[in-house]
């Protein structure tokens, strides 16, 4: 009982965890930021396949596999990021840490219940640039967008499920603009703030066969219809006494609020399909590809010329490796090896060029003795962006941490 209070609190109260700055890119200033959810931590250190899963992991990606679960699990997962940004002129690093997902799954018989918070999308930046008429700007932006979901699957027969959830999507932006002119004694700062919500859902299947009584072939589909999210938006206009960059800003006067038209945008239809084949607690490797609809997410205020949307792919590959999952005397034996790599063509375009995001991930499962429980690392590098064409170049390194929590609650006693 202590155990399943302590998972409650912690779904009750993540709300909190959330308002933290989850990403540093120059990137998530346009449109609604990064899209940060790519799987739970065990499924990204396999390249963010999002086809595989197992009785005691939770796959957060397709609602199907709820139902596959044989465990109540709880699972949460946090990740440690360190990139550096590189222009052709200059460079500088980032660092977050930011927590990734609250997932509760309950499996019946032959239904899966799931709830949880999850990050869909951060903003987080702080660029400037100096004209060659010495007018100083600055960019800043922070917030994002979560999304408390709740799902079901029906296990149809013991090879194949259909699952689906919803999701309720909420959050606050808030972007800050300084521009200060050289032959003028005071700065001007624009604070804009976006208070967001809306609804959409997922629809997935699964299906697997076992093949000689020991290997497993495995499919999973995933639809999600585009959803809407509105906007209701807030602008305050300040007159401040302003030095420059790092320096106090000091209002001068009241500032001016001004009513800004609310705004919808609109979210992306996606597909994701993947396939998989291996030996069952022994090996496995798997695909995917998803495909994302041209979204309108566009910028939230300014008019941006040199910025356009188009279609995102992201493929995928990866999977694991126990050497003997049964073993008693050898704990080394009993660690999943995970490995991946994933490309992905974002669907932002700037200055006429695609913005791809390209990962190798691998990490480690580490069974917590005398449970089904499990404490789960992830080690990404990659790269996003390019240097040409006036751009940003990202190297980031995401050390991540998961721990599932698996236990039995609606056992039946046998004894009183």
């Amino acid at each position: 009982m202590i155990k399943r209070f302590y998972i409650l609190t912690w779904l009750l109260f993540g709300l909190e965890v959330f308002a933290q700055q989850g990403t540093s890119s120059p990137y998530s200033f346009y449109g609604i930021g990064d899209v940060r959810f790519k799987g739970t931590l065990e499924n990204r250190a396999m390249g963010g396949i999002t086809s595989h899963g197992d009785s005691i992991h939770v796959n957060l990606q397709n609602p199907a596999y709820y139902s596959a679960l044989r465990l109540t699990s709880f699972s949460v997962g946090a990740t440690f990021n360190a990139g550096r940004i590189e222009s052709n002129t200059e460079s500088s690093k980032a660092q977050r840490t930011a927590l990734d997902y609250l997932a509760l799954v309950i499996p019946t018989k032959k239904i899966g219940f799931s709830f949880g918070l999850i990050p869909f999308s951060s903003v987080g930046y702080n660029v400037y640039n100096v004209s060659s008429d010495a007018i100083l700007r600055q960019y800043s932006g922070s917030g994002g967008i979560n999304k408390v979901y709740f799902g079901s699957s029906y296990a149809i027969t013991p090879n194949f499920s259909i699952g689906a959830d919803v999701q309720y999507n909420f959050g606050k932006i808030e972007t800050k603009a300084i521009n200060s002119f050289s032959d003028v004694e005071y700065a001007t700062r624009e604070i804009n703030v976006s208070i967001a919500s809306g609804v959409n859902f997922n629809i997935g299947a699964r299906y697997q066969k076992l093949i000689d009584k020991k290997y497993l072939f495995y499919s999973s589909a995933v639809y999600r219809p585009g959803g809407q999210l509105t906007l209701s938006n807030d602008r305050t206009l300040t007159l401040i006494n302003w030095a420059g960059l790092g320096t106090v800003e000091t209002p001068i006067g009241d500032p001016v609020n001004y009513s800004v038209p609310d705004d919808k945008m609109k979210l992306p239809t996606q597909f994701d399909l993947g396939i998989g084949y291996g030996k069952n607690s022994v090996w496995s490797i798997g695909a995917n590809i998803l495909y994302q609809s041209t979204s309108d997410f566009g910028a939230r205020y300014n008019t941006i010329d040199n910025v356009q949307f188009e279609q995102s792919v992201r493929f995928s590959l990866g999977g694991y490796f126990i050497p003997n999952y049964k073993s008693f005397s050898n704990y080394l034996a009993r660690i999943v090896y995970r490995a991946g790599v994933r490309h992905e063509n974002t669907g932002l375009v700037i200055n006429n060029k695609s913005i791809t995001d390209t990962a190798f991930t691998t990490g480690f499962g580490f069974p917590i003795r005398g449970t089904f429980s499990n404490l789960n690392v992830l080690f990404e590098m990659g790269s996003r962006g390019t240097q040409s064409n006036n751009l940003v170049r990202e190297r980031y390194l995401n050390v991540g941490f998961s721990l599932s929590f698996n236990d039995q609650w609606f056992q039946k006693r046998k004894y009183d």
